[in-house]
């Protein structure tokens, strides 16, 4: 029986310990939270998790991960080294135990709860601080050996020796011819001196050196606040902040201040880590022995600061520890603090007391727990400032001093007034004690003759001295028309109409030097009654060298506007393009405005042998104007293009009508011309030779043998081209109308872009290299039953009507 219970219960654990390794850290975390938002208390889920096989070292891990971030994770305390994972699995007998490690991961839980961020709290669980202690330091000379510590006793010289041995639990070392050596409690250099004395005899002549090879353990308990409080086995070169690390940390209750080390009963040291945090002070922190006690207990006070301090937050205080303590762990005031004053509230009883400390009282104001102080910002604004601007050389904020206390004093401060001030009258404006602002008039040039009485500042006066070009505004001249650089430039005395030229870049080459005009406004600001001019216009002619003719001394005024125009003989080239079928294809300036089209053929070359003579066109570029007209024209086909589909098919899809429409609406520069170049070259002037334009390009096409059929055919194709065949001829070999041609509707698009309707027996209107078109007749659509029963009632109730009133006239 007994072995199958121990056969199930290794069966539970392996299921256990796989099912733990399959959990990744984010579903412990998860499982957690989830308990805990049900309303799980942290004891039944410590059971719930040590059941699924979760060791409590890794929930302790992930704790130690999750205090930095503050998470309100539950946490597992560390077992201890000796009890596994099995001690928890055991049958009912051993309960007991099994209860008391529930109880330990229950009081762990208590610590992974987010806590209030206090200075120094997390000193001992900070990753990216650790405290374990080195393994490849030097032993010190004070090291106390004791059972268990391995030393190595090095002989060198006349005889060479390597002694290796381990102390014993009698505190003792045995070496051959010598006999046993009594090494525990004494101190590195004192052992290394007893060594030497007795060995000395022995091994003359030799130098004899002990150190130790590997320390021994010891155990020490971690009790009270801290994390994972209990007994840890720690190298014996831990100190005590080696055993707070190795516990976790202080817990949230826990002090910083007043740490103790207990050795055989008697408080051996007192650890400050404030002192250690803000002094290097490692005077508490010492070396650990076997079966110390390191005992932590509450704080006496946690007090917060906030406001205008460098590092505002909680802090940790002894029993009579000052408000001048706090402002020295946070830092101190920073430079905007209001430090005359500082307010603490203080929970007192039932209800809040509120206390203002002055600075001279800080060192005698003790803190106590719950106690939060604020450090409130200085007011924005002077003591002692006052300023000046406008016209002086060093515009600004000056303190008042005894030194600097009145106007005069002020502007020499200043460096004196600028060549442009206006003098006769200054602006102080004084600020009232009622925070208001007063204007008063300052005469400087009396100020500074000392014909006037000086005027004395008080804190925060501002003094303006206006200067007199600020007072005119900025003047200008403006250039416009035909010079490199039109715009508008700075006003200067005796600028003539040359000077600004040069300023605005020079003429360009479109410029007329025959007549420059210059407008100027007529300036009266005693005028009481409207007036007829209202400019004055100065019209020039400029020779070589920028020299005005007529009237050398003429200078502009402010706010002049000078016209260069451009000359009525200056035209830029314009080009026409001739492509296709022609001697000499190419671009051919236009030589004067009347230039018309068999002008530029026979520039040309004239046409090719292969020319398509008729099928000739002009394209011209659209104009901005051509372009809005037909804008409008395109948008009024559009609509009446959706009507018509409507009227065809009124289930059209209105996405598909819009795609449509945006694909019509190609914006082309050019449009095309349709021409007579047979006539124009055999009539040169006459009104086919029309006259050519700008960017035109001419396109005289190679003789095109065939005639495209498209639209409503049966068969669209390309047709031979037969002299004297009529439409009907070219629709038979297109395969005939279908049921939806519009029969009587063909026209024809010739190569140079005319549009003719054409009948099905014409013969003359379709020439080669034509496209005829067959337009689709308009459908009608049947009525609905619907609507021939709306007709029906209609009909029925007018007859009716007409028999009312027949009846009525008898």
């Amino acid at each position: 029986m007994a072995k199958r219970i121990l056969l199930l219960l290794s069966c539970v654990f392996c299921l256990q310990f796989a099912v733990a390794q399959k959990m990744s850290d984010e579903q412990i975390k998860s499982f957690i939270l989830t308990e805990q938002e049900k309303g799980t208390n942290r004891r039944t889920i410590a059971a719930m998790l040590l059941s699924k096989g979760v060791s409590p070292d890794r929930l302790r891990n992930i704790q130690t991960e999750n205090s930095e971030s503050n998470e309100n994770l539950m946490g597992v305390s560390e077992l201890d080294d000796k009890k596994t994972l099995d001690s928890h699995l055991r049958e009912e007998t051993e309960a007991p135990q099994e209860e008391e490690t529930l109880e330990k991961v229950e009081a762990t839980m208590e610590g992974m709860d987010e806590a209030p961020k206090i200075y120094g709290r997390n000193i001992f669980n900070n990753k990216l601080l650790t405290f374990e202690s080195s393994k490849n330091i030097p032993i010190p000379s004070n090291y106390i050996l004791g059972a268990g510590d391995v030393v190595v006793i090095d002989i060198w010289g006349a005889s060479q020796d390597i002694i290796e041995a381990r102390i014993t639990p009698e505190g003792k070392i045995f070496v051959d011819r010598v006999g046993p050596l009594h090494l525990a409690g004494k101190k590195l250099a004192d052992a290394n001196q007893y060594v030497r004395d007795v060995l000395g005899n022995i091994y003359a002549e030799s130098s004899i050196n002990l150190t130790v090879g590997a320390t021994r353990s010891i155990v020490v308990q971690v009790l009270g606040e801290v994390v994972v409080p209990g007994t840890y086995t720690l190298s014996s070169l831990s100190t005590a902040f080696n055993a707070l690390y190795a516990a976790g940390g202080i817990g949230s209750i826990g002090t910083l201040r007043a740490i103790n080390v207990f050795r055989g009963g008697k408080k051996v040291s007192t650890i400050d880590v404030y002192d250690y945090i803000f002094n290097g002070n490692l005077k508490g922190n010492i070396t650990l022995q076997d079966n110390d006690i390191i005992s932590v207990g509450p704080y006496d006070a946690i007090v917060n600061i906030e406001g205008k301090v460098k590092r505002p937050m909680m802090y940790e205080l002894k029993e009579g520890e000052s408000l001048s303590t706090l402002l020295n762990f946070s830092g101190g005031f920073t430079g905007d603090a209001y430090t005359e004053k500082l307010r603490v509230t203080r929970k007192s009883g039932k209800e809040y007391s509120l206390y203002t400390v002055e600075r001279k009282d800080v060192g005698s104001f003790d803190l106590f727990d719950g106690d939060a102080v604020y450090v409130d910002e200085i007011i924005s604004r002077f003591s002692n400032m006052i300023e000046i601007s406008g016209a002086v050389f060093f515009p600004g904020q000056y303190q008042l001093s005894e030194e600097i206390n009145s106007v005069a004093e002020l502007i020499k401060a200043a460096g004196g007034v600028r060549e442009d001030a206006f003098l006769d009258r200054a602006v102080l404006h004084h600020r009232n004690y009622d925070n208001t602002i007063e204007a008063q008039s300052i005469d400087i040039k009396g100020i500074i003759n000392g014909t006037v009485a000086d005027v004395e500042l008080r804190n925060n006066d501002v003094i303006f001295i206006p200067s007199e070009s600020d007072m005119k505004g900025e003047q200008v001249v403006t250039v416009n028309g035909e010079v490199n650089f039109p715009g508008e430039y700075k006003f200067a005395e005796n600028t003539t109409l040359g000077d600004i030229i040069l300023q605005a870049g020079g003429l360009t080459r479109a410029a007329s030097v025959a007549k420059i005009d210059v407008s100027r406004q007529l300036y009266d600001p005693s005028a009481l009654a409207e007036r007829d001019t209202l400019v004055q216009i100065f019209t020039f002619d400029i020779k070589n060298g920028f020299v005005v003719d007529g009237n050398a001394d003429f200078v502009l005024e402010p706010f002049d506007e000078v016209n260069i125009r451009r000359s009525p003989a200056f035209e830029k080239i314009k080009n026409v393009q001739v492509m296709g079928e022609v001697l000499f294809q190419g671009t051919y300036a236009l030589q004067s405005k009347n230039v018309r089209l068999s002008d530029i053929i026979k520039q040309a070359g004239g046409v090719s042998n292969s020319a398509y003579v008729a099928g000739a066109k002009i394209l011209r570029k659209i104009t901005s104007e051509e372009k809005n007209t037909r804008a409008a024209m395109r948008k009024q086909n559009l609509l009446e293009y959706y009507e018509n589909l409507l009227e065809i098919d009124n289930s059209s899809d209105a996405t598909i009508l819009d795609r449509i429409a945006s694909l019509k609406q190609e914006d082309d520069e050019y449009y095309s011309i349709a021409i007579d170049l047979e006539d124009a070259m055999k009539n040169p002037g006459g009104d086919s030779d029309i006259f050519l334009c700008a960017d035109d390009i001419i396109k005289v096409p190679q003789m095109v043998s065939s005639v495209r059929v498209s639209g409503e055919v049966n068969h669209p194709l390309s047709v031979t081209f037969k002299e004297g065949k009529p439409l009907k001829w070219y629709i038979k070999n297109a395969g005939g109308y279908t049921n939806k041609s519009k029969k009587r509707g063909c026209y024809v698009i010739n190569m140079d872009g005319s549009v003719k309707k054409v009948s099905r027996f014409n013969k003359s209107d379709i020439k080669p290299g034509c496209e005829i078109l067959v337009p689709r007749k308009k459908q009608r659509r049947d009525m609905t039953t619907g609507e021939i029963v709306t007709i029906g009632t209609s009909v029925a109730s007018l007859a009716t009507m007409l028999a009312t009133v027949v009846n009525l006239l008898k």
